[in-house]
């Protein structure tokens, strides 16, 4: 987790510096860079579809996808043009998401249902520590040698090849084949069970506005352009280490609350602080706001690292975790890939503030799609399937 950690910090920031600093990306090479790892959870079907296909322990597709990233990070590293970087950059980021059904597997195969969320979130932490350290660390080496950003790549190479050690070694079995060689074959899942769909819906326009402005942080505050113009040290401060303290610190509490608490009046309560974050940190330009911004996003960003990862274990039968995950990764990939193309396009036309507040608007509007569920579910539990009450 530690590994993982450390390349999450490479999606959500150093690439993307990089490219904004070193190579003084356009708006399309930078949406393309950051919607890498939505592109890899939009082809997660695919994966799990041939994992299940080729009989292979889950763990072991699982690694085998992480070994072509540390691939492709390693010829970002050697090769220094923007016409490489970016393609390698997007295929790293996109093996690396496209494990994550495979892994909510394992999860569910391996941690009993009522403790799923506080173990889960346990394992959680290390990978917070690797990108709230990394975060800092990274950021100061690029400040003091800006044109060794090679060594960074190298760097997620090498974690790319940790994680898949380790990956490699934890036991698993095969997935229950199909019988479809259609990898969207799970998307009958999405008719077949109506609290899926309706979770589906909320979760896309949430999901979308708030994809839509992560990537916008570090360019809201290294661009010159917006006035802030922040070092490379203070950019990783603010986007991955503060918010990951505050993440490191909540996270067991969200785990025990996903344990025990209704699971819509759990993301009802995330979605309206993921909306205040980004209202405060976007509408801001003086540290204190900053701060405040971040630390709120990543007390959110806790409880939707357990949510968004192990939700799925409560609607979906034991053997079919991956493939409803899947279905779950593929919408957000789809959110993913779209979200930052429109949100450097509109930057183009509105100033970060207006962005941040209509982000902020579309996250309450679908969280108020919530209340019924919220009341329809009011009565169940840690350990219950939400299907045992309200799937037609």
């Amino acid at each position: 987790m530690l590994a993982v950690g450390v390349l999450e910090s490479a999606g959500h920031t150093f690439l993307l510096l990089i490219a904004v600093l070193h190579f003084r990306a356009g708006a399309i090479p930078k949406a393309l860079i950051a919607a890498g790892g939505s592109a890899g959870l939009l082809l997660s079907p695919l994966a799990v579809n041939l994992v299940a296909r080729w009989r292979w322990p889950v763990t072991l597709g699982a690694s085998r996808l992480l070994w072509v990233g540390a691939g492709a990070c390693g010829l970002a590293a050697a090769v220094n043009r923007l016409e490489v970087f970016v393609p390698a950059c997007m295929l790293a980021m996109t093996v690396g998401s496209a494990i994550v059904p495979l892994m909510t597997q394992v999860y569910q195969d391996n941690y009993p249902p009522e403790q799923r969320g506080k173990l889960y979130s346990r394992t959680f932490l290390l990978r917070i520590v690797g990108a709230m350290t990394f975060s800092w660390g990274g950021g100061q080496f690029l400040d003091w040698r800006p044109a060794w950003f090679p060594v960074l790549l190298l760097i997620f190479a090498a974690a790319f090849v940790v994680a898949a050690i380790a990956i490699g070694g934890i036991p698993s079995r095969p997935l229950p084949d199909s019988g479809s060689a259609h990898p969207l074959h799970v998307l009958r899942y999405v008719r077949s069970d109506r609290v899926f769909r309706q979770t589906l819906i909320v979760w896309m326009f949430m999901g979308f506005a708030n994809l839509m402005m992560l990537p916008m942080r570090v360019e809201y505050l290294g661009n010159p352009q917006h006035r802030l113009g922040l070092t490379a040290a203070s950019i990783g401060l603010l986007t991955g280490v503060i918010p990951n303290l505050a993440r490191l610190i909540m996270n067991p509490v969200w785990g025990w609350l996903f344990d025990r608490m209704n699971f819509f009046g759990l993301r009802f309560t995330l979605n309206l602080g993921f909306a205040l974050g980004i209202a405060a940190f976007f509408t801001s330009d003086s540290w204190t706001g900053l701060i405040v911004g971040a630390v709120i996003y990543g007390i959110s960003n806790a409880g939707g690292d357990v949510a968004w990862g192990l939700w799925v274990t409560k609607i979906a039968p034991p053997e079919r975790v991956a493939d409803y995950m899947s279905v779950h990764t593929f919408f957000t990939g789809i959110r993913g890939v779209l979200a930052p193309l429109v949100g450097f396009q509109l930057l183009q036309h509105f100033a970060p503030p207006a962005l941040g507040w209509f982000s902020a608007g579309l996250i309450v509007a679908a969280t108020l799609w919530l209340l019924p569920e919220m009341r329809r579910t009011a009565g169940l539990r840690r350990g219950q399937l939400l299907t045992e009450e309200v799937s037609d």
